[in-house]
C-alpha cells in the first residue's frame, strides 16, 4: 500500500482548520462580529482578544494604533465615524477621553454584570462607562546615576527644582495618562498655576518626549536621571533588567498624591454589531481579565478587592499609597479644551 503524502500548502491548510472552525463573522445566534478599538498596548491586548474570539465564537477585528497617537487616533476616529459607527467597543487605556465621548453621546450604556464587584467611583451610574485595571502616574529614576535612595526625587514639583536642570522629562501632555493626568493637575491647581509650572519646567530644560515609553527609554539608558512616566512602562523596564527604580509622587502631609488611571471601556453608540461587543465588554470586565493584567509584564493595577496586585512589589495596589484626588466627570469635561491649549503651547 502506497504512502499518502501531503504538500506542505495542504499541512498548512490543515493545521489552520481547528482555528478557522471556532470563528467566525457571525455568532451561534447570527449575530455579527464586532470591531474593537484598543488604546492599551497591542502586546499586552491583542493575546486576551484573540482568546476572547475563541471563547465567542467569532473573529473580532482588532484596530490597534501606534504608541504616540494612542487613545487620540481613536477618539477621533469614533467622532469622524459618529453618524455610521465602524466599532462597538473602546478599550481605552486611561478614562478621560472615554468619559469625554460618553459626555459627547457617543457611548451608549450598559451595566455589565461582569462589573458588579468594581468599587462604584470607577463605574458611571447610567453603564456609560466602565474603569478597571489602573496604572499609576510615577516617577521612574536611574539607580546607577542616583544610587542613594535619599537623592531620589519625590514631587511633581521636581521638576522645577534646578538641582535637576537639564536631567529630567515628561511626556508633552497632548496624548493617553500624560493628557489626563495634567489635565486633571490643572483642575486641581487651577490653569494658570499649571500654565506657570510649564513655563518653570522649560526654564528648568525639562526634557518633553513624544510618550511615557520615550521618558522611560531615556532613564533606563542613562541618558537622563529620572522621568515621569507610568507603572507599566517602569515594570517593563525593570523586568528587562535595566537599573531602574519606581516612586510614587508626593505622598507627604499636605501633598496632593499619585495620580491613579484605569483602563476603561465602553460601548459605542450605534455601532453595527452591539449583542456580540456586550459580551465582549463582560469578557474585559471580567475578573479573570483583570488578575491575568495584573500578573502581566504591564503590572495593571487591580481595583477590585482580593485580585492579586502585580509580583513586583514596588508598584502598589489602592490603600497602600495616598492618591491624588480628582473629579472624573471635570476632566471628561476639559479634556478638549486642555488639549488644545497644550497643543497650542507646544506648536502642534
Amino acid at each position: 500500500m502506497s504512502k499518502l503524502t501531503l504538500s506542505t500548502p495542504a499541512l498548512l491548510t490543515l493545521s489552520l482548520l481547528p482555528l478557522a472552525a471556532c470563528t467566525s463573522e457571525t455568532d451561534a445566534a447570527g449575530n455579527p462580529a464586532p470591531t474593537i478599538r484598543v488604546a492599551l498596548d497591542e502586546q499586552f491586548s491583542r493575546k486576551l482578544l484573540d482568546e476572547f474570539s475563541k471563547e465567542l465564537g467569532v473573529t473580532i477585528k482588532q484596530l490597534h494604533d501606534s504608541e504616540a497617537a494612542k487613545t487620540v487616533g481613536h477618539v477621533s476616529a469614533i467622532k469622524t465615524e459618529a453618524k455610521a459607527p465602524r466599532c462597538d467597543v473602546f478599550w481605552n487605556n486611561e478614562l478621560g477621553n472615554t468619559v469625554h465621548l460618553a459626555q459627547q453621546g457617543l457611548l451608549t450604556p450598559y451595566v455589565s454584570p461582569a462589573a458588579k464587584d468594581i468599587p462604584a467611583r470607577w463605574k458611571d451610574p447610567t453603564g456609560m462607562w466602565t474603569a478597571f485595571a489602573a496604572r499609576a502616574r510615577v516617577l521612574i529614576v536611574n539607580t546607577d546615576l542616583l544610587p542613594d535612595k535619599k537623592d531620589w526625587p519625590s514631587s511633581y514639583r521636581d521638576l522645577v527644582d534646578p538641582k535637576w536642570k537639564g536631567k529630567c522629562a515628561v511626556a508633552k501632555p497632548l496624548t493617553g495618562t500624560t493628557l489626563t493626568h495634567f489635565t486633571a493637575l490643572r483642575n486641581v491647581l487651577g490653569a494658570d498655576k499649571v500654565d506657570a509650572l510649564f513655563d518653570q519646567m522649560e526654564s528648568n530644560d525639562v526634557e518633553f518626549l513624544a510618550s511615557n515609553g520615550a521618558t522611560m527609554r531615556a532613564v533606563r539608558e542613562g541618558r537622563l536621571a529620572w522621568a515621569f512616566t507610568d507603572t507599566d512602562d517602569y515594570n517593563v523596564a525593570k523586568q528587562k533588567g535595566f537599573p531602574v527604580e519606581c516612586v510614587y509622587p508626593d505622598q507627604g502631609d499636605g501633598q496632593i498624591g499619585t495620580m491613579l488611571i484605569p483602563n476603561s471601556v465602553g460601548l459605542v453608540k450605534n455601532g453595527p454589531a452591539p449583542e456580540v461587543a456586550k459580551k465582549l465588554i463582560d469578557l474585559i470586565l471580567a475578573r479573570a481579565t483583570e488578575t491575568r493584567l495584573a500578573a502581566a509584564a504591564s503590572a495593571q493595577i487591580p481595583l477590585r478587592d482580593g485580585i492579586p496586585g502585580p509580583a513586583n512589589p514596588a508598584v502598589l495596589v489602592p490603600g497602600k499609597f495616598h492618591e491624588m484626588a480628582w473629579d472624573i466627570a471635570a476632566v471628561g469635561q476639559d479634556l478638549a479644551k486642555a488639549s488644545t491649549h497644550f497643543a497650542k503651547r507646544f506648536s502642534l
